[in-house]
């Protein structure tokens, strides 16, 4: 072989070389620029592969400043038990409620006492605090002339009451129970109800069977009495919901909302009850159950929340949390005894507080003043 051959051999050797070395190089990034992979964080999330940016999550807080102009009222709240209310207080003015249905225990014995906590709680801050109370016997008639009594005190509605459970860890074994709403002396409470004007909270499990058409019953018959459906959406479906608000117009849904939005028990979505929820604006009522079941009681609060930015209507979401349920308070005509309270107060002051067309609500912040 020539010089020149040889010399041409190994220019186009070294060129060789050198093209592999420098795709190697462009493999592995070398010293031209590399695009980096940005890392997932909550701050920054990666827009998706097609292109289209996924909208964030938004927290508690984002929701609260969003809609914490809209007046709030849970409609079923436990916390008089053990007086837990007394620490929920600030997570309440965090998060705007603005009023609470309170009671404790459901059904038995200990609620007698879980009831006058709430009505403690009420009279330490009446425009936040509405009592309800639980502790009747459902069985005796004894409980009747009991629910009289605390109606007449100034409660304002009765509630919860184990009226059907079957399987709740929480009520199925309590003492005054029944075995529907038709048992016991339900029906003589149903017309003391009517007769006040006030609320009836019902639980009912399973939300079907007998439990259901004795309920349907109970509402066919005493159409003047109010009654809510304790956590309706709870192991429930929207259409069973649809049907019976349809079919009674005496009866209100408690939309536990916390249950649908964050129990992995839930067979629904919230969007899958907003379509019965703008049906029936005027007959649903949010509540957070204390939380039962959730992490905590603030997340129940973060359901309610979620289900009024799924609701996309705050002319709907003001009457589902809090004017459907602040009619029924207000409604209520003040009681003879509460009257007679108040003449007495009269009596002994120079300016004299008006009695006549004074309802139970009015009459109960006049009472708890002195």
């Amino acid at each position: 072989m020539s010089f020149k051959s040889k010399l041409s051999y190994w220019l186009l050797a070294c060129l060789a070389v050198g093209a592999v070395l420098i795709g190697h190089d462009l493999f592995r990034g070398g010293t031209q620029p590399v695009q980096k992979t940005v890392p997932i964080s909550e701050d920054k999330p990666v827009p998706p592969e097609n292109g289209e940016s996924k909208a964030a999550v938004k927290s508690l807080d984002d929701l609260v400043t969003q809609y914490g102009e809209l007046p709030l009222f849970d409609a079923h709240n436990h916390d008089a038990g053990d007086s837990k209310y007394v620490g929920m207080k600030e997570i309440w003015e965090r998060n705007r409620v603005d009023r609470i249905i309170l009671f404790g225990n459901v059904s038995e014995p200990s609620a007698v006492w879980t009831d006058e906590i709430a009505w403690d709680a009420y009279r330490k801050q009446p425009d936040v605090i509405i009592p309800f109370f639980s502790g009747v016997n459902l069985l005796e008639p004894s409980g009747v002339d009991h629910a009289r009594e605390m109606l007449e005190k100034g409660f304002f509605g009765i509630g919860e009451v184990a009226a059907a459970s079957s399987y709740s860890p929480a009520l199925s074994k309590v003492t005054w129970k029944t075995k529907d709403p038709m048992d016991g002396v339900l029906p003589q409470i149903y017309e003391l109800c009517a007769k006040y004007k006030a609320p009836i909270l019902l639980h009912i499990d399973p939300p079907n069977g007998i439990g259901i058409q004795k309920f349907k019953e109970a509402l066919e018959l005493y159409p003047d009495t109010l009654f809510i459906f304790a956590h309706a959406n709870a192991y429930n479906s929207p259409e069973n919901i649809r049907e019976l608000l349809a079919a009674y117009p005496n009866v209100y849904a408690d939309f536990f909302a916390g249950f649908t939005a964050f129990n992995p028990e839930s067979a629904n979505k919230l969007k899958d009850f907003i379509p019965v929820m703008k049906q029936f604006p005027d007959r649903f009522v949010l509540s957070t159950d204390s939380g039962y079941g959730l992490k905590n009681e603030e997340q129940a609060i973060e359901g309610m929340y979620r289900l009024i930015d799924e609701l996309g209507d705050k002319e709907i979401a003001r009457k589902n949390a809090h004017d459907n349920l602040y009619t029924m308070i207000r409604n209520q005509p003040a009681t003879a005894t509460q009257l007679e309270a108040i003449r007495k107060l009269n009596k002994q002051k120079v300016q004299t507080f008006p009695t006549e067309k004074l309802t139970k609500w009015e009459a109960g912040k006049r009472l708890t003043a002195n």
